[in-house]
């Protein structure tokens, strides 16, 4: 798809920084007007996945999932959920594992690449529920599992789901990991160790001797933690391997609904091996843009209504696609 060469996101100039594109949203915005019904969901394995439901009564159906250590009440996702609910979407705010506010069952959990759950919970809407078009978006990690699942389906996509929208991805997991390694980056750093290291405290009794608990406390970075803890937990050989086989990127000309990627340029989480150029232009399926400016899922600027940029361009490039479709 030929790429857009100035997408429109032009933040006021005090909001250009990437650092306060990224820390303002996460920490200081609040999206009101959004009230969950959760279900449980009971998975093969006997561990559960939390949906977080906003319905305003639709055949038409989006799923946003969260970013790394996020949940479904994080402004971000709340703020998709309100643009599609108010274009005649139902919604589901996607917890990943132990991701809900409860601790999942098992010490295996959730990651980068971990498409299984979705996988499953797609189908089990495809066949028991009454949606006729499905639209998956995601954020950070949660965009990465969006295009890796999407890539993965290929032709055998449930048929219900239309379109994917991913923003802010570290498609390439090995480089962006030595991205976040930078200096400045560090505060983002130490408080995913934190907060995954927390997780890993309430789930001790379950940890065998495959885990080096001493070495996962000591994790300063996702190298090492990825190497002591996601690695081994999760059927990986080393921290490598599993950045090799999580990472999106060698799926997204599998691709086979349109797909929208957005990584800004300004995004300090994202290495140069992130913005898939070459595989977007080639594709079909994949559009990518590459605004200026954004941070990582930030995109702050609202309009009138309080939309920020990146909700209302995700809920147009929906509309549209699904628009040709019909006109098809």
């Amino acid at each position: 798809m030929p790429l857009l060469d100035r997408p429109d996101f032009q933040p006021p100039i005090y909001f250009r920084s990437p650092h306060l594109q990224t820390i303002y949203p996460a920490l200081l915005r609040r999206v009101s007007g959004i009230t969950y019904n959760r279900q449980r969901l009971e998975l093969p394995d006997g561990d559960f996945v939390d949906l977080d439901w906003s319905k305003v009564g639709s055949k038409r159906l989006i799923i946003v999932l969260h970013g790394l250590e996020g949940d479904a009440s994080r402004p971000y996702v709340l703020g998709q959920v309100r643009r599609f609910n108010a274009g005649g979407w139902d919604a589901i705010g996607w917890n990943f594992r132990g991701c809900s506010g409860e601790p999942n069952r098992k010490l295996q959990s959730y990651h980068s690449g971990a498409t299984a759950d979705l996988a499953y919970v797609m189908n089990w809407i495809a066949n028991n529920l009454d949606y006729e078009q499905v639209v998956i978006l995601g954020f950070s990690l949660g965009g990465n599992v969006t295009l890796k699942y999407l890539g993965e389906q290929g032709e055998a996509l449930p048929s219900i789901v239309q379109a994917g929208v991913a923003f802010s991805v570290p498609c390439d997991l090995a480089s962006a990991g030595v991205k976040l390694r930078k200096w400045y980056n560090r505060l983002y750093m130490d408080r995913f160790m934190r907060n995954l290291k927390d997780k890993i405290r309430l789930k001790e009794h379950l940890v065998d001797e495959q885990v080096d608990l001493e070495l996962v406390y000591q994790a300063r970075n996702f190298t090492d933690f990825d190497a002591a803890f996601t690695a081994p937990v999760h059927g990986f050989t080393s921290a490598e391997d599993y950045w090799k086989r999580a990472s999106s990127k060698p799926l997204l000309s599998k691709i086979r609904v349109p797909t929208i990627l957005i990584n800004a340029f300004d995004d300090s989480f994202l290495s140069k091996d992130c913005y898939p150029v070459a595989i977007a232009e080639k594709s079909k399926w994949l559009h990518l843009e590459i605004p200026r400016y954004g941070g990582h899922v930030g995109f702050v600027k609202s309009d009138d209504t309080g939309y920020y940029w990146s909700e209302q361009r995700a809920y147009r490039f929906v509309e549209e696609v699904l628009a040709h479709e019909i006109s098809a």
